[in-house]
């Protein structure tokens, strides 16, 4: 065991470490000009491995960060090291595993989405910038919607989606990433219902922002009668809603960005924005909302650099939407567990830098005043 801790825990290991989150941030900062900021962030720093022309593996930004992790914890277990002099490296190493634990968390729990409100409306859900949804809904009921939905992760070419609630399944037959709707030039074949009748989903290059794509899918209903059996297709955005009677009962199939719940609600009471003078263009703008909680309202402004902070959530006045019917506002959402860990871990690093140079001065004072007399 004192070999193992001896090996992995060699100053080394974190200087190639370091080394080579170096080498990742230039690779994926060049790489950010041809594929955009989301996919060289998601190729080369939230991954586990990657690929070198696409031949060659290694390790990725979360691997990286495990194995530095790995290394700056197991020297805490070294023996020499629990020493009262070495009391403000221990600190500053316990600081530091605080830190990469908190970037964990934060990598893996962490959402961020938006939401658009319009005045006088309220909203109690945030879409997810990246990921999408397939969401069915029987609406047979008059007082009760019940919705069934799928996940992205399940959204692959191929899989097979059932649930109790459901009467038939769906077969995933495409999902594009980004992609557009055409209309057919010749008749399509029986078995295309829906939109897919008369138009097709064509796959396009992934845009740069990955927030200017748009996902799609195709799939195919089975096993629910011969009027509904067969394939249809869903756009982001669609303004037409796909509806289907399977059994006497009325499904609606929506595809959306994914959508999170919260426990409270938000209502736009006035949007405000201020112009730069002579020109159209905004300054700055603020919202003016009601939080609402267990049906008890609170009123808060949140402007520019100054964001709501409720329930682990952070709202910031992100943009606005102007239209025919009036304004609306955009929030940026974000969920950060590890929000807390960078203030935590800075503190107990900085008491231990503090306490280590404390401990180590009369020592230094010492060498100067012996290097003086000499």
């Amino acid at each position: 065991m004192k070999l193992i801790i001896k090996r992995i825990s060699h100053p080394k290991i974190f200087v190639y470490t370091v080394i080579w989150l170096m080498v990742l941030t230039v690779l994926g900062t060049l790489a950010q000009r041809n594929i955009g900021l989301y996919a060289s962030q998601q190729k080369y720093f939230s991954s586990y491995i990657i690929w070198l022309g696409d031949i060659i593996p290694a390790p990725g930004g979360r691997i990286t960060m495990v194995i530095m992790l790995v290394n700056l914890a197991s020297m805490l277990f070294k023996h020499n090291i629990w020493k009262l002099k070495k009391a403000g490296i221990i600190i500053v190493h316990l600081g530091a595993v605080l830190l990469f634990i908190g970037s964990g968390v934060t990598a893996i729990l962490s959402s961020e989405g938006n939401m658009v409100i319009d005045e006088g409306a309220q909203s109690n859900y945030v879409d997810d910038y990246h990921n999408m949804e397939l969401a069915i809904i029987n609406t047979s009921r008059e007082n009760l919607d019940e919705y069934t939905v799928f996940d992205q992760p399940l959204l692959k070419k191929g899989n097979k989606l059932s649930h109790e609630s459901l009467d038939f399944m769906i077969e995933i037959m495409e999902y594009y990433n980004n992609c557009k709707v055409q209309r057919r030039t010749e008749p399509a074949d029986i078995k295309y219902k829906g939109m897919m009748k008369n138009f097709d989903l064509v796959e396009l290059n992934l845009e740069k922002e990955n927030t200017q794509n748009r996902s799609g899918i195709i799939y195919k209903i089975e096993n629910s009668n011969l009027t509904n059996d067969g394939i249809y297709g869903l756009i982001l955005g669609q303004s037409v809603t796909q509806t289907a009677t399977i059994n006497n009962q009325n499904f609606e199939f929506l595809f959306r960005k994914k959508r999170t719940y919260l426990p409270f609600s938000i209502e736009l009471l006035d949007f405000k924005k201020v112009l730069h003078a002579g020109t159209g263009i905004a300054k700055s703008y603020s919202s003016e909302i009601n939080l609402i909680e267990n049906g008890i309202p609170r009123r808060v402004l949140i402007q520019m650099n100054e964001p709501l902070r409720h329930r682990g959530y952070t709202f910031f006045q992100s943009s606005f939407i102007e239209g025919p019917e009036g304004e609306a506002t955009v929030l940026a959402a974000v969920k950060n567990y590890g929000r807390l860990f960078p203030y935590i871990s800075s503190i107990v690093m900085s008491i231990g830098l503090f306490l280590h140079l404390l401990i180590n001065l009369p020592k230094l004072l010492r060498k100067n005043i012996i290097a003086g007399k000499k």
